[in-house]
């Protein structure tokens, strides 16, 4: 196993396809998605999934750029994982989704599979990497910050996301929001508790799907709002939305200026712990966030 993963792909949208359309796998492959999220699992019947995995390695095997095409298995407890992994590693996707996961142990056990079958097919050993729905099960709450431990595999966790349907249909719930359309408590301690999950394993926390599509300007005002909170990109179910995601989780030039005015004016008194600009009073954590916003950006 290498030490160092190699380079990844941004992830400010990540775009679901069903793995049984082969149109809307080549659409989402064509898309400006910074990832395109093959699925297996929840769109994708029993009956045809293994058409679907055929589909789903070929639309890989066909794409310009692998590393942004990553499939969604089915969840490590049942007979399909496997099998999804067998069909698909060959083509070599960027990298693997995997739902339900209860703790870092989930990830560990898909790291095994996945180091076995690189072997197998002469892919770069680590090379596949792992994103995690970390907040499906009621057991998978209690284990958020598993993710941040010492583990075989941990190399390969490149994201954590959350999803409130599957956490609801376990609890029995019958509503997600109230009527201003904000999550109930549960579910705004869900993405809580992937964000920082996430943080503290160092990997990207990734905002669940908004459903409602066609409202474009509510997606667009919930990514920038998640963004604010720290979340990196955001999981979108149609075509249209990865506009608006992209707009949101790309720094704005006004936020990338005053970025670089803040380390300017740490970098011209180096000593200083504090300091005024545009009467604010700035400390280091400003100047670790401007720094952050510039990686992000690719700006310097």
């Amino acid at each position: 196993m290498t030490d160092i993963p190699l380079p990844l792909p941004r992830m400010r949208s990540w775009l679901f396809s069903p793995g049984d359309s082969t149109k809307k796998m080549a659409k989402a492959i064509a898309s400006e998605a910074d990832i395109a999220l093959l699925d297996l699992e929840d769109s994708v019947t029993p009956d045809n999934r293994p058409a679907a995995r055929k589909s789903v390695a070929e639309a890989i095997g066909e794409a310009d750029s692998r590393t942004r095409v990553w499939v969604r298995i089915n969840p490590l407890t049942g007979p399909d994982a496997v099998q999804d992994l067998a069909a698909i590693l060959p083509a070599r996707p960027g990298g693997v989704f995997l739902p339900k996961a209860e703790g870092a142990h989930h990830v560990t056990e898909l790291h095994h599979y996945l180091t076995a079958l690189e072997a197998a097919h002469g892919i770069e050993p680590g090379s596949t990497r792992i994103a995690a729905l970390v907040t499906e099960t009621a057991a998978a709450m209690f284990r958020t910050g598993d993710y941040a431990s010492d583990y075989p595999g941990r190399e390969r966790l490149a994201a954590m996301s959350w999803g409130a349907e599957d956490l609801s249909s376990e609890l029995g719930a019958r509503e997600q929001r109230g009527d201003d359309g904000a999550y109930a408590h549960t579910y705004e301690m869900a993405r809580s508790l992937c964000l920082l999950g996430a943080v503290a394993a160092g990997v990207a926390p990734i905002e669940t799907v908004q459903p409602e599509f066609r409202d474009l300007e509510a997606l667009e005002k919930r990514a920038r709002g998640v963004r604010a909170q720290g979340f990196r990109g955001m999981l979108a179910i149609h075509p249209a939305q990865v506009g608006p995601i992209n707009a949101a989780f790309t720094p704005s030039a006004e936020e990338i200026a005053h970025a670089r005015l803040v380390v300017q004016a740490f970098a011209d008194n180096p000593g200083a712990g504090t300091l005024a600009l545009d009467g604010a009073m700035l400390d280091r954590p400003h100047l670790a966030l401007a720094q952050r916003l510039l990686a992000e950006a690719g700006a310097s």
